[in-house]
């Protein structure tokens, strides 16, 4: 399963990727634009950097370049920096095998062939789309500019009027339903 710091991770770059202007970004704008931690993107973002993913520069005009074209960052480098290896068991890995304890013959095991497959398979995906291919997928509307973040509104899930704050006196006490607002389009 991909970690919450490996979204965070490729969130930020697809931010760096559709800058138009190719300036420097500011973590600042990125924690804010995505709804991600300053401290926690700083953290990433410095871990990407000493993979060569990134380039930065202190002082104004400064922040996080990428250091390679869209099109030569891919989606499976990002994760394997950030989360290590795809392989769903270590005994599937190509860069961190490590038998299985309980494994008397790894070479004859059925659940490490399939687990090969997955790790093949999953490869095979994140090795071959990069940030500006994934860019290419996104709705226009996304790529425009910063993420707003969606407003969610509760309400009583029976229909009568409301008088006062409390609720009306039953045995079956309704359940508030959560109700998302519709995302900020930008145009």
């Amino acid at each position: 399963m991909l970690s919450q710091k490996a979204k965070y991770a490729l969130r930020a770059l697809l931010v760096m990727a559709g800058n138009a202007e190719s300036e420097s970004i500011h973590i600042a704008d990125i924690a804010e634009s995505e709804g991600i931690s300053r401290k926690f993107l700083e953290a990433i973002l410095l871990e990407l950097r000493k993979h060569g993913v990134l380039t930065s520069r202190r002082g104004p005009g400064g922040g996080y370049n990428l250091a390679r074209p869209a099109d030569q960052i891919f989606f499976g480098e990002i994760i394997r920096i950030v989360d290590g290896p795809l392989a769903p068991l270590p005994c599937a890995s190509v860069t961190a095998f490590r038998e299985c304890t309980d494994c008397p013959k790894p070479d004859q095991c059925s659940i490490r062939w399939l687990m090969q497959r997955v790790r093949d398979a999953t490869a095979e995906v994140l090795d071959n789309c990069s940030l500006a291919d994934a860019l290419g997928k996104m709705p226009v509307a996304r790529r425009a500019g910063p993420r707003k973040p969606r407003a969610t509104i509760a309400l009583w899930s029976d229909a009568a009027p409301r008088t006062g704050a409390s609720r009306p006196n039953s045995r079956a006490k309704p359940r508030p339903r959560k109700i998302a607002a519709a995302p900020a389009m930008i145009s």
